[in-house]
């Protein structure tokens, strides 16, 4: 057999000869006093001579001593040898110490030479009764899910325990600061006496060692969540609410393929997230030019000759999910989310109960938005009420559309530029990648596939409600949506008696310029229903804001962005998020208190549109008002005759009684 092969097998052991002795440990012989090591290498160097008939430092030149050669006289001889040797030296030291100190040496090394009243280590709980130490534990890990109280609760605690299980054997507790003592040894780092929340989260983490998910391509394994976001918004109806952050995390790239707000997350909000996630993000008017695709690292040329709607969309990678991860909130494991995930060919798997580790990518992607976006937005409350500023729900500005906006240019130009820690490379770990790298690197290996939706997927996937067709069209959210072609439906039954005659209706809830009406007495087709007031007021982002940016993209035509260009984008982005939506021109001199800028953050939601108004198009347009016609004929208005103003006094001095 071949040496090497011997020495590797498990089972060889040498059996005949003397063993090397274990080598000492370094980093505890650092802690002891220095006179202390030096005396244990004093017995070191006699006990290897004792061993070897040769000092520890003598040349192999240098002849072996005739009292300690091994070939010539026995173990024992040897040890009377050396007993003698000592009393010779002024150091007398009997034969069982020789003898002891060669065992140890033999059996632990230098390690067994060194004075063990200075090696000895103390137990974390003293000499307190380990039936006491017990109990506590039980205790502690009973506070878990409890209202945070004090050691005084705990010690009443720990003395029911060792009642109950006990009786009159029970020890006695320790006294108080003793007591105290084995508590904070015991609780250290399981915050019992401290934040609930974080306690409660500590107690989730196994046991055991995390186990490490790879993922070699985008969208192999992403990760779905929900949590409040820390700012606080302007509802349609000029209310400020709280709000809640879906989104997506991809393992292999920490990209975000999509992100959405909602007062509460629902079926319909999750469905509609994948396909977001499927679609490109367009470039938007006011967007830095950097934040184009074209001008990224990601390969936008041979993307686009694959999937040509990336051909002006933002540098947001478009990731299709092969394998999504859940928690088991009833929005995730709805029928309606299940049904969007089979459709698309995505298995759902969903985590164990109340495990947040088996999704942590995501757990910390949201905790990021929190403290790199949502804390420089205006209306910020902190993450805890004792976090929370005086009247900070007051400086709220933002509708939710207007933050779901500046949270996607958020994304687009800050998160997929970031260097992530999880991106570091094995090869070389000082180097952190971006997500856009990370993603343009992998894409290279693994490919793109566009998994593109119809218009007809996209709708089946939006919110769903029953509504009538009156005269004046359909009315949802308070806003009413009206079109030509439902002049033939207008309060007729829509054949579906299930329904009581009403028609179905589909509405995208970050769109609001547009619904779509499923035509029951046309096999089905879609009738887009455009809203009524779309030309005079405000509404999301659709095609005609995307057409207008690629007029505007088209324009510039300038080269790759650089760092500082982005850079310069995300800081513009921040300070617009801070100071809320006021004009970019008034923004230095701007004055107002935080009630003029609640007033104007309301009054931009519902009556200023932030981006071009769409160009009214006849065919797609609404059926004018009477007072829309009189407008586009340039009729005259009547005289106008003004009423007097009513005078009690002068009206009392006409009329004497």
């Amino acid at each position: 057999m071949a040496v090497s092969q011997i020495l590797a097998d498990a089972s060889f052991e040498l059996l005949t000869g003397r063993k090397q002795p274990p080598l000492p440990p370094s980093g505890q012989i650092g802690d002891l006093p220095p006179d202390v090591v030096e005396h244990a290498r004093w017995w070191e160097r006699h006990i290897i001579e004792l061993l070897t008939g040769r000092g520890p430092d003598a040349p192999p030149s240098v002849p072996v001593n005739p009292s300690y050669d091994p070939a010539t006289t026995t173990m024992r001889q040897r040890e009377q040898a050396k007993v003698g040797e000592f009393a010779a030296a002024g150091t007398p030291v009997s034969l069982a110490t020789v003898q002891r100190m060669r065992h140890a040496y033999e059996r632990e090394g230098f390690w067994g030479l060194v004075d063990r009243r200075f090696a000895r280590r103390a137990s974390a709980t003293g000499r307190i009764d380990p039936r006491i130490v017990d109990a506590t534990r039980t205790a502690i890990a009973g506070e878990t899910d409890r209202s945070t109280g004090t050691v005084a609760r705990l010690r009443r605690r720990v003395a029911q325990l060792l009642t109950e299980l006990h009786g009159s054997d029970a020890p006695p507790l320790p006294p108080e600061r003793t007591f105290y003592r084995l508590v904070a040894r015991l609780s250290e780092g399981k915050h019992t006496f401290g934040s609930a929340k974080t306690r409660r989260s500590l107690a989730k983490q196994p046991d055991g060692p995390f186990s490490t998910v790879t993922a070699a391509r985008p969208g192999e394994i992403v990760q779905i969540d929900s949590t409040p976001l820390d700012v606080r918004v302007v509802l349609d109806d000029g209310t400020i609410d709280s709000v809640e952050l879906t989104g997506m995390a991809d393992l292999a790239t920490r990209s975000v393929p999509a992100a959405v707000l909602r007062p509460s997350t629902k079926a319909v909000d999750a469905a509609l997230l994948l396909a977001r996630a499927l679609t490109p993000e367009p470039m938007r008017p006011g967007w830095s030019d950097a934040l184009r695709m074209s001008r990224s690292v990601l390969p936008h040329r041979s993307l686009t000759d694959v999937d040509q709607r990336l051909a002006d969309a933002a540098a947001r990678p478009v990731i299709a999910p092969e394998t999504i991860v859940v928690d088991h909130g009833k929005a995730f494991l709805s029928q309606t989310f299940r049904s969007a995930c089979r459709s698309l060919g995505i298995s759902l798997q969903p985590a164990h109960p109340d495990t947040p580790t088996d999704k942590p990518v995501i757990e910390r992607t949201l905790g990021s938005v929190g403290t790199l976006f949502a804390q420089y937005v205006a209306g910020y409350v902190g993450s805890s009420v004792e976090r929370r500023g005086r009247n900070a729900e007051q400086a709220a500005v933002w509708s939710m559309v207007e933050l779901q906006s500046l949270l996607d240019e958020w994304l687009v130009a800050v998160w997929a530029n970031r260097p992530h820690d999880g991106l570091r490379d094995p090869v070389t770990p000082d180097t952190a990648l971006t997500p856009n790298e990370k993603y343009a690197a992998l894409v290279q290996i693994a490919g793109y596939v566009p998994v593109p939706l119809s218009a007809d997927d996209y709708i089946e996937l939006l919110p769903v409600k029953w509504l009538a067709i009156n005269s004046y069209g359909v009315r949802i959210n308070r806003r009413t949506y009206d079109h030509r072609q439902l002049g033939p439906y207008r309060r007729q039954h829509s054949g579906v008696t299930a329904h009581k005659g009403r028609w179905e209706v589909h509405y995208d809830p970050y769109d609001v310029s547009r619904i779509w009406v499923r035509n029951h007495w046309d096999d089905g087709k879609w009738m887009t229903i455009p809203w009524k007031h779309l030309r005079t007021a405000p509404a999301p982002f659709g095609e005609l804001a995307w057409q207008h940016a690629r007029e505007i993209l088209a324009e510039r035509g300038r080269d790759k962005a650089t760092e500082a260009e982005i850079a310069q984008a995300a800081a513009d982005l921040l300070d617009r998020a801070e100071q809320g939506p006021t004009a970019p021109a008034a923004k230095a001199t701007d004055r107002r208190s935080k009630r003029d800028r609640k007033v104007v953050g309301r009054t931009k939601a519902t009556a200023q549109p932030t981006w071009p108004k769409p160009e009214p198009i006849e065919e797609d347009s609404a059926d004018p008002t009477p007072a829309e016609q009189d407008s586009d004929t340039g009729g005259s208005s009547a005289k106008v005759i003004p009423l007097p103003i009513f005078d009690a006094r002068k009206e009392a001095a006409q009329w004497p009684f």
